[in-house]
């Protein structure tokens, strides 16, 4: 019997790599937007240079657990993007960086001062061969009209779209009072949901909502691990599954780096929610794990993952795939 099976690697479609510097610091009681005031300090700090520096560990943790590839969602400058798709290579990480278009809120360093400055970076990491996808940061950050420029720039040059919206409830009460619809609504109001757009959390998404994901062929790049740090809710795992929609997995803050957990906390959510086992086959979490995360970022390569079937977690098992997925954490894998 062979002591190692080769499996198409993981892919991380959502990471904000600077977040790592946050694990482990607990910072007393607080909600998503207490959190959210620590993080914007954390990103004050950051210069391309401590950029290129820390990202190299994160993405080698990232490696050594079993993902391939990236998509990092980056909205602190763009010469800390240089320096982090130069971190992904060092790392020996396939990188899709998905530029982040921010015109009002957060830090002032996050901000382009117009949709055509944003396009113009875009077209600027383009030229130097860096791989791209088009990122309005969210309905918080991104206008009407800036939304629609970049969902058209997306549809043009057939590129990745990702965005977060319908993480928090306050979130959508917001987008509710200044434009009288959800954010996803929005999203397909302004021309930002086709095939190629990925909606990072989706955590709060109503049926509404959802219908308009599929009917569009719409993803969801799903991070537990992060949603369960930072108290999001629950995603409507199920209901997602009834209606075909592709679900991906990100590692987001990086508060753990594992894709298996990743997987086994989307099936676990399910089967709470359902009150069943096995609500989502084997097969298909790992699809989940690797080609719907593939799909997100616009990747047709990247490299495989190898699996030590001497570890001690798989000890026993009949199925490994099985036995993957609901008994073993990320160094079950081999470093390659």
């Amino acid at each position: 019997m062979a002591e190692t099976l080769s499996l198409p690697g993981f892919v991380d479609a959502h990471s904000h790599g600077f977040q790592r510097a946050l694990r482990g610091k607990r910072h007393g009681a607080g909600d998503f937007w207490a959190w959210r005031e620590l993080m914007l300090t954390e990103a004050e700090s950051q210069t391309p240079e401590l950029v290129r520096r820390e990202y190299v560990d994160v993405y080698r943790e990232l490696r050594s657990a079993g993902y391939t590839a990236v998509g990092e969602f980056h909205y602190l400058g763009f010469d800390e993007a240089l320096a982090a798709v130069e971190a992904a290579e060092e790392a020996n990480l396939r990188i899709v960086l998905l530029l982040a278009a921010y015109a009002r809120g957060g830090l002032p360093r996050f901000r382009q001062e117009s949709v055509a400055e944003y396009l113009r970076q875009i077209e600027d990491l383009r030229g130097r061969g860096v791989t791209v996808g088009l990122a309005p940061h969210s309905v918080r950050a991104c206008p009407p009209d800036w939304l629609e420029e970049i969902g058209r720039y997306a549809v043009a040059e057939r590129l990745p779209l990702h965005v977060h919206a319908d993480e928090q409830p306050r979130e959508i009460d917001e987008c509710l009072a200044e434009h009288g619809i959800r954010p996803i609504e929005l999203l397909d109001r302004t021309g930002c949901l086709s095939e190629r757009t990925t909606v990072v959390h989706a955590t709060h998404a109503d049926g509404a909502e959802l219908d308009l994901l599929a009917s569009s062929g719409a993803r969801v790049c799903a991070c537990l691990t992060t949603e369960a740090d930072l108290g999001d809710g629950f995603l409507p795992v199920e209901r997602i599954c009834k209606r075909g929609i592709g679900i991906c997995i990100g590692s987001d803050s990086n508060v753990r780096i594992d894709p298996l957990e990743e997987l086994r906390e989307l099936e676990g959510i399910a089967r709470r929610q359902a009150g069943r086992r096995n609500v989502i086959s084997t097969e298909t979490l790992l699809c989940f794990g690797a080609d719907e995360g593939a799909g997100s970022l616009g990747l047709e390569e990247w490299d495989d993952v190898v699996v030590d079937l001497a570890h001690p977690s798989l000890r026993g098992v009949d199925d490994v795939f099985e036995g993957l997925v609901s008994s073993c954490a990320a160094d079950v894998f081999l470093e390659v």
